[in-house]
């Protein structure tokens, strides 16, 4: 489709917090225009033409580390610390989980996801080939990465997927990655390690979420879990670490030097009472750092405006000082960082040839007024009723409170039920 969306306010993040007013154009998939308003120059029939009334359009936000098809546990499984709630409550529970349970619970996920504006998701789960599906049936753009650990699937499994899963869906692709340093043996992690040299691919792994883990790494191996891969070799291609709320100095250098993103993910881990990550001294080091909800079992809720209000508040409070990690920094780690830690260079900014993944803000809202500064209004005032628009890949998949026709809500709500009742 061709879509014109005008007289508009415009925060392209190419200059993040920088808004301006005028138009953009949608051509099919991608964006063939950012600008002032201008007289067309060719003849274009526009599919569509929005007047966005001053509101304002934006990059959609990057849900860098999720596990979508854990909505099934939302409330469920609450007020446990992280080794007890994954040992006792959630593994058993995963182990009767099927193919299609993910399938249909990663859409309930999406229609949370487009709510709080979310463009794209870095998911982590059982079953990546449904949940590729899933991504594929909704029209959600998905990094899938693998879970690998000492529980399964197969190395050779993983190396399938790789190949299989990387450009069957034009929304989708696949990263290799481990579950954790403490749910994979040493010679697992040497195995995956000549894995990605063979592919020169870069690793997503949870790491140094509890301090806990960081010690138990410390007594098997006498090092933390950043230099037991960095000796392994698993970061030589770069990647990804979901959590990081224990580094060292140590660590951090590490991360630098071999332009390891971190992804934050500041609910759960304060719900789980797992630390405060130190995002004020990963951005001083130059590391990037984006931002994700983690499960809606440990979080409870995918809401990225809440992730953005914890993310620079517990910042202040670790650091005892109210201008740690303004909103400005936010707002790009929630959408510029995120694409890039995950791959999406062409998802990052609101620019001529990247990808029309788009979100129209309502600024027209009580917590928008009065009309001052935007920009820190999303981060510190902002919730999902701001949310008038969310369009992927060139596709409009919620607008005005209501999804795109062909999304079955109370189908996937009535499914999502019944498997609760079954993994209860």
């Amino acid at each position: 489709m061709n879509i014109r969306l005008y007289n508009a306010r415009i925060m392209s993040m190419e200059e993040a917090g920088v808004i301006k007013e005028g138009e953009i154009w949608i051509s099919g998939n991608v964006i063939s225009y950012v600008g002032e308003a201008k007289e067309q120059t060719e003849e274009l029939i526009w599919d569509r033409e929005i007047d966005c009334n001053q509101n304002l359009l934006m990059p959609g936000f990057k849900n860098a580390h999720t596990h979508s098809a854990m909505t099934v546990f939302r409330s469920l499984c609450d007020d446990y610390n992280l080794q007890d709630w994954l040992n006792n409550e959630i593994f058993p529970r995963e182990a009767n989980m099927t193919g299609e349970d993910c399938y249909e619970l990663t859409k309930l996920a999406i229609l949370e996801y487009l709510t709080s504006g979310v463009t794209a998701i870095g998911d982590m789960y059982l079953t990546p080939e449904t949940i590729a599906d899933a991504c594929n049936d909704m029209g959600m753009r998905c990094v899938l990465v693998s879970g690998l650990n000492k529980f399964g699937p197969a190395l050779c499994v993983m190396e399938d997927r790789y190949n299989k899963l990387n450009g069957k869906y034009d929304l989708v692709s696949y990263k290799m990655g481990v579950h954790a340093e403490y749910t994979c043996s040493r010679e697992l992690l040497e195995e995956v390690s000549d894995l990605i040299h063979k592919y020169q691919a870069p690793l997503y792994v949870h790491m140094s979420e509890t301090q806990a883990e960081v010690e138990e790494c410390v007594g098997r191996y006498g090092i933390t879990p950043p230099a037991l891969f960095e000796e392994l070799g698993l970061f030589d291609f770069g990647g990804s670490i979901y959590h990081g709320v224990h580094p060292t100095a140590e660590d951090m250098e590490i991360f630098k030097r071999h332009n390891i993103s971190v992804i934050t993910n500041p609910a759960s881990n304060a719900k789980l009472a797992s630390g405060i990550a130190p995002i004020g001294e990963y951005l001083r080091q130059g590391i990037n750092v984006g931002i994700g909800t983690d499960g809606a079992s440990s979080n409870n809720c995918l809401d990225m405006f809440r992730e953005m209000f914890l993310v620079t508040a517990l910042a202040k409070l670790k650091e005892n000082d109210p201008a740690a990690v303004d909103a400005i920094k936010v707002l790009s780690m929630a959408t510029v960082n995120g694409a890039l830690s995950m791959g999406l260079e062409d998802c990052d900014v609101l620019a001529e040839g990247k990808k029309a993944d788009i979100i129209m803000i309502d600024l027209k809202q009580p917590n928008m007024q009065p009309i001052n500064n935007i920009a820190k209004n999303i981060v510190y005032s902002g919730s999902k009723m701001n949310v008038k628009m969310t369009m992927i890949d060139g596709k409009i998949l919620y607008e005005d409170g209501k999804f795109a026709d062909g999304i079955d809500v109370e189908d996937i709500y009535a499914k999502s039920n019944a498997i609760l009742e079954r993994l209860r």
